[in-house]
Parts: C-alpha cells; structure tokens; sequence
C-alpha cells in the first residue's frame, strides 16, 4: 500500500511541479483491472467476453480482447489524461517511452497542460522504470516523434511546439504552432534546447506534427505536418511534408507553400500524413481523412515530388495511419480500424460515433511498397465498460505505435487516452491471425454449444 502511495505521489508532483521523479527502485506494482465489459463488438459479432472463440484471449489485466498471439502489460495509468505513445530503441539498447500527461494543448491560454514523462526498460520491455520527467519546459506538449539518423547516436524528439508567444489561439487556429526537435547525445537523459523550423519556402509555417517521420537512403529527412482552421464548420485541414536534405539544418516546405497544401477533394480534410522510406529514392507516404480510407502518395525522387494522395483499399474513419516497417525493412504493417461511422462517410456532424470507430485494431501487410495489401487479420478491441466522462475516450484504441526489436514487434497504445500498453506481437504470428471469416465461424460454433 506504501508502495502503491508513494509511486502515485510521485506521478502527481511531477505532473503538478514539473520535478523529474525518478521512482525507479523496484518495478511498479500491479494495477487492478479496469471493469470488463460484457460483450464486445468486432465488425458485425457481438461476442461475450466470458465465451470468446479460442482464437480470441480475454486480456483482463489489459482491457483488451486480443488475439491469442498478443500479450502485453500496463505501463502507466492515470486520473486525468494521457496523450500520444511513441517509442524507440535507444542508441545503448534501452528502450525508450515518451508520452504527455494532462490536457491536450489546444487547450491552452498560453498556460501548460500537459508534461512530457518517460518511462525506460533495460531489459528489453520486460520491465519499465519511471515515470520521470523527459524535459523540464514552460510549455505543454504534443507527442514525441522519435527519431535516430542512420550512422548516429544522437536522438531526435520531434514535434509540434506550442510556446505561447510564437503561436495563437485565437481564430481557429489554437492547434496551429512552431514545429521543432531537440535531440540527446546522452540516450534520451538530457535534451537540448528546442530548435524551430522555418522551410526557406514559408518561414512562418505554423501546423501540427505528431506521426513518425522518415529517413530516406539518400539522408533525406522527411516529416508530417498539418495545419486546421477551426473557425469554420466542419473544420478544414491540409496535409504537409517537411523535407530536409542537410540533416535538419534547412528545410522545404511540400507540396509548396501555404496554402497549397493536400487535401481529400469533397471533405476539404487531409492530416496525420506518415512518410515512411521504401528504398533506392522511393518513399510512401500515408495518410489520414474522413473519406473512409487511408489515402496513399509515391514519390520517385527521394520525396522531392509526389503522386497525388488517393484512397487505398484500407477501411479506415477518420483516424490516424499506424504505419511500421517489420524486420526486413521493406514489408510494411499498417494497422486500421475497418469502421466508418453508419452516416454518410465523412461526416462531421457526429463526433462520438466516429470516436466509436477506434474500437478494434486490424493489421494488413504490403510487400510492394503500399499498391496491395493482405487480407486485414484481427488484432484487438476494446473490452473495457463506457464508464468515462468524455463518451469518445472509452473507445480508444488509436494512436498505435510500434518498432521491431529482431522477430517481436513492440506495439504501445494510448487506450482510452487512460492507460499506456506495451504490447508484444511476434511477426511470424501476423500471417495466421485470424480474419473475419475466421471468427465468424468459430463465433457460430461458440454460439452453437
């Protein structure tokens, strides 16, 4: 109970001071379960989480129906809110977890929201240390993008930088800010201060960057960014690319300056873009709109011009892309959600039934470089109660990240914006997940007994 009271005291310091906290002597201890719902809905099954189908396990102490092959623990819980997960294996082997804790920061008036914790394992995710504060700074935070440039040791921490005097609030414009990178040369212990970037194309570009960014076989550095205006209804967003050819030191602004940025024709929406590298100057870029897709992008030149972004065959509301390249480098794994919400897609008007779409996780794999994809094999759902106050957080199982340590694929999951999940998924399991088909047979034969 001490223990128990002590790790709670500590978390609510460091949120409420912004006083590293290295609670750090022994592990964490276990966290009760959150309420099991009855049933959970997977496409069109209602199946009972006290009869699932054998290829289905109950993960109670997660608040998960996942497949078999997925087993995972509780990293982190909170009582107020916690923000986009993102992780990496650090350049000595540790694994790496940042992700803020608070509000999200277009909240703000200028006062800070949020913090950004981190969490360590030394022993490749079987244990976590922390939570410790990653950066002491006067300003809330949106996610952690991390990234490592080949034939370096130095970590990079991009994102979106909402410093008060450097942005507005006003206008709709209150998720529009400076987006920058720090980076460590001590494995992710200190940071540096925040550098901005300012594309020699549009130096005052203002937008939002919480996807992973890219490496390029050329060195190329490529990054996401996506601006809204929220003074109109329904909100309209247009998707970016950073694109840097000199290690972060100047930067080009892509497709062109504002406001020529990508948008899906009849939504007048595109955001969350993921570039991800394909190899020999090809680079696949994905990203997120309320079409009812994901909409993918080619480039041939190493990122320098683009295919115009289309809808892919990936079912998908208006979520983000969750895209991972497995262990050989070239397969890439795209989980998606396979839910529209039941008006017409691309409807804003309903904002809790498109959060209802985040329930499930799927995963396709492509082996072309995103021009076809396998069949969507299950992964998981929630199987936690609606027991929270904000109706579309109890359904949240987006904003998945990953990274492959050999064979083992790390999957980490903000669900219901309350708990960090660390889960575990060998990739040699991913082609005999089950589909669709097969849970609906053996859901008849659970139903049959």
């Amino acid at each position: 109970m001490k223990a128990s009271l002590l790790f709670l005291a500590c978390v609510i310091v460091s949120v409420t001071a912004n006083i590293p906290c290295a609670w750090s002597a022994e592990p964490a201890p276990a966290l009760p379960p959150l309420p099991i719902a009855e049933t959970v809905s997977i496409q069109q099954m209602q199946l009972r989480t006290a009869a699932l189908p054998p290829e289905l396990k109950l993960r109670e102490s997660l608040g998960l129906v996942t497949a078999a092959a997925i087993e995972g623990q509780v990293v982190h819980r909170t009582k107020s809110r916690i923000l986009e997960t993102r992780a990496t294996i650090t350049p000595n082997g540790d694994f790496l977890l940042l992700f803020p804790e608070g509000d999200h920061y277009a909240k703000s008036k200028g006062e800070k929201m949020n913090v950004m914790l981190a969490y360590r394992s030394k022993d490749r995710g079987l244990t976590w240390q922390g939570p410790t504060v990653a950066y002491d700074i006067p300003y809330s935070q949106h996610g952690f993008i991390p990234f490592i440039p080949k034939g370096t040791n130095r970590i990079y921490a991009f994102g979106t930088q909402p410093i008060p005097d450097k942005y507005s609030w006003k206008d709709g414009q209150q998720e529009n800010a400076p987006i920058g990178y720090r980076y460590s040369d001590d494995d992710g212990h200190t940071w540096s201060e925040v550098a901005l970037i300012k594309p020699q194309n549009d130096p005052g570009f203002l937008g939002m960057s919480v996807m992973r960014m890219t490496e390029t076989d050329a060195g190329t550095w490529l990054l996401g960014s996506h601006l809204a205006d929220w003074s109109v209804k329904p909100l309209k967003t247009k998707q970016y690319l950073l694109r840097s050819e000199d290690k972060g030191k100047t930067w080009t602004l892509l497709p062109g300056s504002r406001p020529n940025g990508w948008y899906a024709e009849g939504f007048d929406r595109m955001d969350e873009g993921r570039p991800i590298n394909l190899g020999k100057g090809k680079v696949l870029f994905m990203t997120r709109t309320p079409q009812g897709h994901l909409f993918t992008a080619w480039s041939e030149d190493d990122g320098k011009t683009w295919t115009k972004p289309s809808p892919c065959p990936l079912v998908h509301p208006d979520a983000p892309p969750m895209l991972f390249p497995l262990s050989d480098g070239k397969t890439l794994a795209a989980f998606h959600h396979r839910r529209v919400p039941k008006t017409k897609p691309g409807e804003l008007s309903d904002k809790a039934e498109t959060m209802k779409m985040r329930t499930e996780l799927w995963i396709s794999t492509t082996a072309d470089g995103g021009h076809t994809w396998t069949e969507p094999r299950f992964a998981m759902v929630n199987a936690v109660e609606a027991n929270l106050a904000v109706g579309g957080f109890n359904h949240q199982c987006s904003y998945l990240d990953a990274f492959m340590d050999g064979e083992v694929m790390h999957l980490f999951l903000p669900h219901r914006w309350q708990q960090v999940l660390h889960l575990t998924l060998k990739e040699s399991a991913i082609p005999y997940l089950p589909t669709q088909g097969d849970l609906e047979r053996e859901a008849a034969k659970v139903t049959a007994r």
